[in-house]
């Protein structure tokens, strides 16, 4: 049967279905809610314009969140949007294992259980789309699925569901599991991959098993998936038989480089028959060899196993990969930072430039770095501003205060942090400089006074039509950048073009003038291709002018050094929107080479965490919320 057909259209579908739950109780708990974005989460198309948030739907998010249900995404769009916008409205926290692509939804929604280990009849679905609900319920049978026009009537129940859980404890507990799996994916051999967890447990017996009694009884009567014995109990009988001399109870607690799981695990041994009453685990640890190992170090007592498990235990196998540590140790323990080096012997670098190069601050931490970031951002007038042209730097140092206060209200393109920058603070020791921004932004002088300032890139603002760029900067919300502004800029101000390559060498030697002469800087300089559809007209040409600049100042200047970013970054493939912006993978290697040549400089070599290095890796290959939103914001 096809999923178009009537088996697909079974849950919170049909007229008679919601009849039925109405006012009454979903057909089965809901554990996780399955968000559609477009005119489900939010009201219109993302790809197609502006969307209006649905105030309703954050509320139900942050409330229901906060009772225990998890959040997740499967929706086609595109990814780097969608993150941004989700930025915006301030709910992408409250999300985990977001599906964002162009792929059809049942199989994604079938693998994304699978990974949240969870079960269809415990998901909600939500999707404006009937074709996609039924796709969804074809792959997924008993999938709970609904449309948002019913939400009204849903919420309620949502919102009673589950039970207080203010810490978000829950929604934690799966974002451990998202890094975990995204990890896993990460490698071919299992088995490497388990070696490289360092998962630690922590059996606790005796006494202690008291202050857990609440989490015990939760665990022992609604765990299925890991619950060997299914054995189902009271508190009371519990507390009885935590007395019983014939019987050693004890708990599991679990965690690894990805974080801590909390208290996972009971087991109960009946002494007199060597024979397991009670063996619960959270599916959380689920493909961890946590519950083989439990039974191992138990000494394999006899077991009859109840119904169906998730894993099958054995006789013999006992985890090399997991490790047992005693309550101080675990308490002791911090498994989501390896330190690379003793406190305080760091190298301090300052890394300035565009906010692409904060893909190079974990790769460089890798290394024994102490890394500063200081890249462009969005100001009070929710437009990006570009703080490394060396015309602003020499602003910034130069310009009395008072001209820099009339500057920033005046620009809104500016604003009152402009010209604020660490570069003269004396907090770093090394600085890894981008001046990209010479190489793309236009220079404005004011009429009345010759200073000059820069803005945008490969477009002249004093020539083009007010009323039409002003539009275009309303559909990006900027504020202050309206026709009235324009035609005063217009009036006020001359495009000077680019800055030269002998002004921007000038420039380069005032700044080496101005730091102190020990700190080297590395620069890094630009791509010499061809991107199609930038719409940045002769920027490869441009690129080759000022990369030559660059050569010609570094090669003479003291305590400066190149790094050439043309060795690897060689074709259209790689780079995203524009020359300046590179594929994530070339950022560890931008990073290394930065590295290479802080080595030589200093003479000896930088102390190395594999395990940063990977997990930078793994994080590269993942959008990370705050980078998602910075290339939305600046394309």
């Amino acid at each position: 049967m096809g999923f178009g057909e009537e088996k697909a259209k079974t849950v919170l579908t049909t007229p008679e279905a919601k009849n039925k739950q109405s006012g009454t109780k979903m057909p089965e708990p809901v554990k996780v809610i399955i968000w559609d974005l477009d005119d489900t989460f939010w009201r219109g198309t993302l790809s197609e314009g502006a969307v209006e948030a649905l105030e309703e739907n954050l509320a139900l998010v942050r409330e229901t969140a906060a009772r225990g249900i998890v959040h997740t995404i499967v929706s086609k769009n595109d990814f780097a949007a969608a993150e941004a916008k989700l930025v915006e409205l301030g709910i992408r926290d409250l999300f985990v294992f977001p599906q964002i692509s162009w792929q059809p939804k049942g199989p994604i929604i079938k693998e994304l259980l699978e990974q949240m280990q969870l079960r269809a009849p415990n998901a909600l679905f939500l999707d404006d789309n009937p074709i996609n609900r039924a796709e969804a319920q074809f792959y997924n049978p008993k999938l709970q699925v609904a449309d948002p026009t019913d939400l009204p009537q849903l919420a309620p129940l949502l919102r009673a569901s589950g039970k207080p859980d203010p810490s978000f404890s829950r929604l934690e507990q799966y974002k451990l599991l998202e890094r975990q799996q995204q990890a896993r994916a990460t490698y071919q051999d299992n088995l490497a991959f388990l070696r490289d967890s360092a998962v630690r447990i922590q059996f606790r017996e005796g006494n202690a098993m008291l202050s857990d009694l609440d989490r015990i009884e939760e665990l022992i009567n609604r765990s299925n998936q890991l619950n060997f014995t299914k054995r189902r109990v009271t508190k009371e009988e519990l507390q009885a038989s935590f007395q019983d001399p014939e019987r050693r109870w004890g708990t599991v607690r679990v965690h690894d480089r990805f974080g801590d799981y909390g208290l996972v695990g009971i087991y109960c041994l009946n002494l007199t028959d060597n024979q397991l009453e009670q063996l619960v685990f959270s599916c959380r640890i689920l493909h961890l060899g946590v519950e083989q190992f439990t039974y191992a170090w138990l000494g394999f007592p006899k077991l009859e196993v109840q119904g169906e498990v998730a894993t099958e235990l054995n006789q013999t196998e006992r985890p090399d990969w997991v490790t047992v540590v005693t309550e101080e140790a675990a308490a002791k323990s911090n498994t989501l930072v390896e330190p690379t080096g003793e406190p305080g012997t760091q190298l301090r670098v300052l890394l300035k430039g565009g906010c692409d190069l904060g893909q190079l601050t974990p790769f460089l931490q890798a290394f024994h770095l102490e890394v500063q970031e200081e890249f462009n951002y969005v100001n009070e007038n929710q437009i990006p501003v570009h703080i490394e042209h060396t015309a602003l730097l020499r602003l910034s140092h130069e310009l009395p205060p008072a001209e820099q206060q009339r500057l920033a209200q005046a620009l809104p393109f500016l604003g009152k942090e402009a010209f604020q920058t660490k570069l003269w603070d004396g907090s770093y020791e090394a600085l890894v400089y981008s001046p990209l921004m010479d190489y793309t932004q236009e220079l404005y002088q004011e009429r009345s006074t010759g200073i000059s300032v820069p803005f945008g890139g490969y477009q002249d603002l004093t020539k083009v039509d007010p009323t039409a760029q002003a539009a275009k900067y309303a559909q990006r919300k900027f504020r202050g950048m309206d026709e009235a502004f324009l035609r005063r800029f217009q009036a006020e101000f001359a495009c000077v073009g680019q800055i030269t390559p002998a002004q921007f060498k000038e420039n380069l030697s005032w700044l080496r003038a101005k730091l102190p002469a020990n700190v080297p800087i590395f620069f890094l300089n630009g791509a010499e291709i061809e991107v199609p559809g930038s719409g940045e007209m002769g920027a490869k040409q441009r690129h080759s002018q000022m990369n030559q600049a660059l050569n010609e100042f570094v090669g003479a200047a003291e305590n400066c050094f190149l790094i050439d970013v043309r060795d690897f970054v060689k074709t259209p493939a790689d780079v995203t929107n524009n020359l300046r912006h590179y594929q994530r993978a070339h950022y560890r290697t931008l990073a290394q080479r930065v590295a290479t040549a802080i080595e030589r400089w200093q003479g000896q070599q930088l102390g190395h965490s594999a395990w940063a290095d990977w997990r930078a890796r793994l994080a590269s290959r993942v959008p990370s919320k705050v980078r998602g939103a910075w290339e939305k914001l600046v394309k």
